[in-house]
């Protein structure tokens, strides 16, 4: 078994030999060949995997997660925004919480234990997640469902088919056509499931996954596979009976590279694990402060209300804004953008490292959404080098905008917030509390609530 290669966002992976690090890496020509071939199938659909500088060399562009090329080559890539010699750990970390956040996970799966304790891969780690939750799915009951089966027996059981039986030739008269119902549990959620128990069967590497894959996939034997994944998935309940298999859905749509908004669909064996990393950013940021709202103010995430201009009786260049706020009759717009500022770079020359066109884009933003006079935020990671920009931005005497670092370790704001509603500082206060619930943390909140 090979083993994995580490790096981040835009490095560069060459078939020549070169030192290991997160900024380059050693690959075969089979695995470049591929990664060539790949990109430019996916470029057709917008999405650009890599970008090609050479005979012998390729950068990855701002996707993270795994690659799996048919050759058995499994390449992990982490987000760049982290450094320090703890570097693959915690970038590791912050790729989980993230991931948690944006694919809308019960608190369960993003309670910090799941996400700290584990030390492996991000593939593994999802692997892990998937194989606890269907643990514990089958430790509270999978659920059967009645089927009607049509056949043909020596004996009468359920009721008569009396057309097909009239239309028994005089040589098999002696048989019954029947139809009855048989209580399985063959039905769209549990072939699911059972499909991505397949996949990540084949797939596991650590040896705790590879063991409870196999006991799961023993006991849920009687079940088919998925024949036909978006179908059944159009199907899932989500009803009363069903409510314990809310937890496991977000792991089968990963798995199955169904119905997740942020993943990459590939053709490579294993699961599909690769996300854009600006998305997911703004997932991140937006699922946090949504969390961190103060009472009476609401958040509206990628609002479309608003247009550049109108030409001949139609309005032209929808105006599309991460994150609106609202609280009473004020409003705040805040745009998260995936991008290494340098607070040492304060100057008119290099302006922290800021683009001219996403000021350009809040410009716009702020005189249609804000009606020229309020405040707008663009929210930048939190880094060594960076960490806000304490001035604001001034685009008239009633429009500002101020540019603010988010804490990716801890999901929360940092800096001087100046009137907007959302709390910022610890990771205490953002993560690990429930708004309205006085300062009760969620884990306590939670015993408290089960029986």
């Amino acid at each position: 078994m090979r083993a994995p290669i580490v790096v981040r966002e835009f490095a560069t992976l060459t078939t020549s030999e070169v030192s290991s690090s997160l900024d380059q890496a050693t690959v075969s020509t089979s695995a470049f060949d591929w990664l060539c071939v790949e990109s430019a199938r996916l470029r057709a659909s917008g999405a650009e995997l890599v970008q090609l500088t050479d005979r012998r060399s390729l950068r990855l562009d701002n996707y993270v997660g795994v690659i799996e090329t048919p050759c058995g080559t499994t390449i992990e890539v982490l987000p760049k925004h982290i450094d320090g010699p703890d570097a693959v750990a915690a970038a590791r970390r912050v790729l989980r919480r993230m991931l948690s956040e944006a694919l809308d996970l019960p608190y369960r799966e993003r309670a910090e234990a799941n996400i700290d304790a584990f030390d492996g891969s991000i593939k593994e780690w999802m692997i892990e997640r998937f194989l606890v939750a269907l643990d514990r799915l089958v430790k509270r009951g999978i659920r059967f469902d009645y089927q009607r089966v049509e056949e043909e027996q020596r004996f009468l059981r359920g009721r008569l088919n009396v057309a097909r039986q009239a239309r028994q030739p005089p040589g098999r008269q002696h048989f019954f056509q029947i139809e009855h119902d048989v209580f399985e549990p063959n039905r769209p959620e549990n072939r699911l499931i059972r499909a991505a128990l397949e996949k990540v069967r084949r797939s596991a590497q650590l040896p705790s996954n590879w063991r409870l894959a196999h006991e799961l996939t023993s006991f849920l034997a009687p079940i088919p596979v998925s024949r036909d994944v978006p179908g059944d998935f159009a199907r899932w309940r989500a009803d009363r009976l069903t409510a314990h298999y809310r937890e496991i859905k977000p792991w089968c749509s990963l798995i199955l590279n169904q119905q997740v908004p942020l993943s990459l669909a590939g053709a490579w064996r294993g699961p599909s694990l690769l996300f854009p990393m600006e998305r997911l950013y703004e997932r991140y940021v937006t699922a946090c402060l949504r969390r961190a709202l103060a009472p009476g103010a609401t958040l509206t995430a990628q609002a479309c209300s608003e247009y550049l201009c109108s030409h001949g009786g139609a309005r032209w260049f929808q105006l599309q804004p991460d994150i609106l706020i609202r609280q009473g009759q004020s409003r705040w717009i805040l745009d998260a953008k995936w991008k290494r500022l340098d607070g040492a770079l304060g100057n008119s020359e290099h302006k922290y490292g800021l683009r001219q066109d996403d000021l350009y884009q809040m410009f716009a933003y702020g005189h249609k959404y804000l009606a020229g006079s309020g405040e707008m935020y663009l929210i930048h990671p939190r880094t060594s080098e960076f960490d806000g920009v304490p001035e604001p931005f001034f685009f008239s005497e009633t429009l500002s905008l101020r540019v603010l670092a988010f804490d990716l370790e801890h999901g929360c704001l940092v800096g001087d917030l100046a009137g907007l509603p959302v709390r910022g500082g610890t990771a205490e206060r953002v993560v690990r509390e429930i708004p309205g619930s006085g300062g009760l943390p969620a884990e306590a909140m939670i015993e408290a609530a089960m029986p």
